[in-house]
């Protein structure tokens, strides 16, 4: 996997759905909430887990949850 990109065990239709929002890298993905992908259709809780474990691999999280925004 490139550094940048996505991981490729994810889903398609989570592909999809991310690349719809221009998010195309895990660094894209490092600056959305948890809460604000799991709104996205097409990403349940394996693309998020797979996520996760991207973002862990190279040091990142996702954003923390602003209060009251989502």
């Amino acid at each position: 996997m490139p550094e940048t990109g996505l991981p490729p065990a994810l889903p398609a239709p989570a592909e999809r759905a991310l690349e719809a929002e221009g998010i195309r890298t895990l660094g894209d993905v490092a600056q959305r909430s948890e809460a604000e992908l799991r709104g996205l259709h097409g990403l349940g809780p394996r693309a998020i887990a797979i996520l996760r474990e991207a973002l862990a691999a190279r040091g990142l999280t996702f954003r923390a949850k602003p209060g009251g925004h989502y």
